[in-house]
């Protein structure tokens, strides 16, 4: 039988695993002095400025902070002028911070699951975040030239703390934010989509890789199925967050070998208030039914293991191994995964 480590790549990479890789059971996720010195609001917490001076709170029901974008904590007042406003933090972090976070690390065994530095947000994230949604989408269409060079400013901070994660932390894996997409169709078209960070990312993405990452988990929980071939060519291994309205089975066989798609649960389907355990094991098998182990990992839709309400993760994750048992003869008692795989409402 197949680590879950070994079991996941098998699977992202359309090979031969011998069971469903279960959601985040191969991924320990971490994260990083960029992310402890930008202030991030805790859950029910409201109006917290992180250190790029964007103002976020996280309401309660919800799966993560958001933005506040009132015009007096919007971050860009004028994208003629972004330079005046957007300002990247400090990367020049203590090394007994790295230190304390390489240790984490060290405690997970190799064998069983991926060590994969956390980053959020992404490009495309960071760019509405200082400058609102839609104030972002008209900029792309009115103002190219200054979001190409907004962006190239937000990769270039991005390589630079890739850089020290690479050199401090030797990773073997990514997990990298940036949502994409609604849950029934993408923020722009694949051509825009190009236009502006298909290259930055592939230069990103690029550089771990060239760095010791063997899997870039990209996390974007959404429809996007329009920008796989993008995805592909920035180097993504697997698509973590894929809604089920990108019709995963045909994609899984579409793409496999290309791009693993993990995701298929989304939140509004599973992860909500009264959810019922039978009805969840039942919508699990439906979907592990319709498609296949190779390309396919079966998972929440957001971008981390855990749940908004209590149960939800854990009753998918039986849910899994419960289907593994009986179509490939799995026992779930004989999986050694890592002790820490996850804890709820935090990464570390």
């Amino acid at each position: 039988m197949l680590s879950p480590k070994q079991n996941y790549y098998e699977a992202a990479k359309g090979l031969n695993p011998d069971r469903y890789a279960n959601q985040y059971e191969a991924i320990r996720l971490v994260l990083h002095p960029a992310m402890f010195h930008s202030t991030s609001p805790k859950y029910g917490e409201e109006n917290v400025v992180n250190a790029w001076g964007v103002t976020n709170s996280y309401p309660l029901g919800t799966p993560g902070a958001f933005p506040v974008h009132t015009p007096d904590k919007i971050v860009i007042k004028d994208i003629e002028h972004w330079q005046d406003y957007v300002h990247a933090p400090s990367l020049d972090f203590p090394d007994e911070e790295w230190a304390m976070i390489k240790g984490i690390m060290d405690k997970t065994d190799s064998n069983l699951a991926w060590k994969a530095p956390f980053i959020a947000p992404g490009l495309f994230e960071q760019c509405h975040h200082l400058g609102e949604i839609q104030n972002t989408m008209i900029n792309l269409y009115e103002y190219p030239d200054e979001m190409h060079d907004l962006i190239q400013y937000l990769k270039d901070y991005e390589l630079r703390l890739a850089e020290l994660i690479c050199a401090k932390l030797q990773p073997d894996a990514l997990f990298h934010h940036d949502d994409w997409g609604s849950r029934t169709s993408t923020f722009m078209s694949p051509a825009m989509f190009e236009d502006f960070f298909v290259d930055a990312y592939k230069e990103i993405y690029g550089y771990y890789k060239s760095h010791g990452v063997q899997l870039v988990i990209h996390h974007s929980d959404s429809y996007g199925a329009t920008l796989v071939p993008a995805m592909i060519e920035m180097g993504i291994d697997v698509w973590q967050g894929c809604m089920s309205s990108n019709n995963l089975p045909e994609l899984t066989k579409q793409y496999c070998g290309k791009i693993g798609f993990m995701g298929g649960f989304d939140g509004a389907d599973f992860d909500y208030e009264g959810w019922d355990p039978e009805k969840t094991k039942q919508k699990v098998w439906e979907m592990l039914d319709a498609c296949t182990p190779r390309g396919f990992i079966p998972c929440v839709g957001q971008g981390g293991p855990g749940s908004v309400y209590d149960g939800v993760y854990d009753c998918i994750m039986d849910a899994i191994d419960e289907y593994n048992a009986k179509h490939f003869g799995i026992d779930r008692s004989q999986i050694v995964r890592s002790p820490l795989q996850y804890e709820k409402k935090g990464y570390m």
